[in-house]
């Protein structure tokens, strides 16, 4: 039956610039096989086409948006694509993406349950599957932020609050002023969004005192007992890694957490895409002993592959938790029984984001989220291992997750690490330019490397194959 109906004014303010939005988004999300995943505009061609004079009088909404998708065309990144592999970026489902988009529509302040009742509860059920698929304990509480830099605020608010309460000092009324100072113990590969942590509340970054790892990027336990044995009279918060940054390492967590719990220590996990190997049969075996934690933090926007931005935290201590981030004010309104996302949330007014982690986990399901993480890790090793078998071209780090490093030789004779160096840095360029790739580089003990990092649910075997080609091709020149 075909449905006749005269549109509301409402219906014809909002439909045309709708509709454009959705031309100019098929045509970005599908056309990612032939576009260059690195940008083709310049800086300065950029602002050319951006900055306009601003009108006096304003412009159709359908025009605004036909014009900024053709002003900012050049100048975006492939990065919802399956080719690339910089800085762990992840895509966007479709689900998640729809859903972004309902939310935008839907409009709701998920501050608060009276503010947005059907958020609230799409959070409540997403933190709960959360919790199933990462093996955090199921009474743990939890937060959905911006990313891991705010989980790791998240968590280590509540760890604030724990550790200095033992010590009877009430940090969200005293402050810091007079405080006993807290030490934080990890490992010379931690993230710096532990220090930006740190800085943002208050700890310092003189407090955080870094200790040695192994080979394969690991803690070791005689100098993590040594470090806490020589804090032992200090409040001490050690951070832990499930998934660093370049190799992809998991600290031992069934070892140290132990450990650390006989010195009184909180232990919080780094585990910005590492947490999500607990979703997989293949890799769970990485995160043994990390539900002994007491709080954890990674993103959505990552392995999850929902828009940016979404991050996630979990507290076992929910009290420690529900006191560092509480709030109540008279104007407010709070149901008895509901879930109050401001409670356990840095931020006040806020996006809801969980409609789009919730959409994600329905569309991938248990199984889906473990293929999706195996399906990653398989094609990053094999980016790595063919990438590196190319002539002048070395494996530096053979994938163990999803994160492997490849340098490339100057052959020149007499060459020296700074001519490898130099030469890593010439063929990266020379990969994005061509536009078939998207590569990082880092500097990984003392030597410049290509970061490879795959987390896309696009990414596929046929991506691979293009890939190694065009890194041959570049290295032939």
């Amino acid at each position: 039956m075909i449905r006749i109906w005269a549109m509301t004014e409402n219906e014809l303010l909002f439909r045309a610039p709708l509709e454009a939005a959705l031309d100019h988004a098929l045509v970005h999300v599908q056309g990612g096989d032939a576009a260059s995943v690195a940008a083709t505009k310049s800086l300065g061609e950029l602002r050319d086409a951006l900055d306009v004079p601003l009108r006096d009088s304003g412009l159709p909404a359908a025009d605004v948006v036909n014009q900024l998708a053709a002003a900012v065309e050049g100048g975006l990144l492939g990065s919802a694509g399956g080719r690339f592999f910089g800085w762990v970026i992840g895509g966007s489902l479709p689900s998640a993406l729809a859903a972004d988009w309902l939310t935008s529509a839907w409009d709701q302040n998920a501050g608060l349950y009276a503010c947005a009742p059907a958020a609230a509860v799409v959070e409540e059920v997403a933190g709960k599957w959360l919790k199933e698929l990462l093996r955090v304990p199921a009474g743990a509480s939890f937060a959905l932020v911006t990313g891991c830099q705010m989980a790791h605020v998240t968590c280590l608010l509540a760890a604030r609050h724990a550790l200095l309460a033992k010590r009877g000092w009430d940090v969200e009324q005293a402050g810091l002023y007079g405080a006993p100072p807290i030490r934080i113990l990890s490992s010379t590969e931690y993230h710096g969004t532990v220090k930006r942590a740190a800085r943002f509340l208050g700890m310092g970054e003189s407090n955080l005192i870094t200790l040695p790892v192994d080979a394969d990027g690991r803690l070791v336990r005689s100098d993590l007992e040594r470090a806490l044995e020589a804090n032992a009279d200090s409040p001490v918060l050690l951070v832990l890694q499930a998934g660093e940054l370049n190799l992809g390492a998991f600290d031992d967590f069934a070892t140290l957490i132990p450990i650390a719990k006989q010195y009184g220590a909180w232990v919080h996990i780094d585990g910005a895409f590492g947490l999500w190997a607990a979703a997989s049969p293949r890799y769970k075996r990485f995160l043994d002993g990390a539900e002994l934690a007491d709080s954890w933090a990674t993103d959505g926007h990552k392995w999850l592959n929902v828009p940016y931005d979404c991050g996630y935290a979990f507290v076992n201590d929910v009290a420690a938790h529900h006191a560092a981030l509480s709030h109540r004010a008279a104007y407010l309104t709070h149901g008895a029984d509901a879930r109050d996302q401001l409670d356990w949330n840095p931020e006040h007014s806020r996006r809801a984001r969980g409609f789009a982690t919730y959409a994600a986990l329905r569309e991938l399901g248990r199984r889906g989220v473990a293929d999706l993480v195996e399906r990653c890790c398989e094609h990053a090793h094999a980016l790595v291992m063919r990438i590196g078998s190319l002539p002048s071209a070395e494996v530096l780090w053979e994938p163990t997750l999803n994160q492997g490093l490849v340098r490339f030789l100057d052959q020149r004779p007499g060459a020296v690490d700074a001519d490898h160096d130099a030469r890593t840095e010439h063929v990266m360029a020379a990969i994005l330019k061509s536009g078939e790739a998207f590569f990082t580089g880092t500097t990984w003990r003392g030597r410049r490397v290509m970061r490879v990092s795959v987390c896309n649910w696009q990414t596929s075997a046929d991506d691979v194959e293009r890939i190694v080609r065009a890194v041959a091709g570049v290295l032939g020149r």
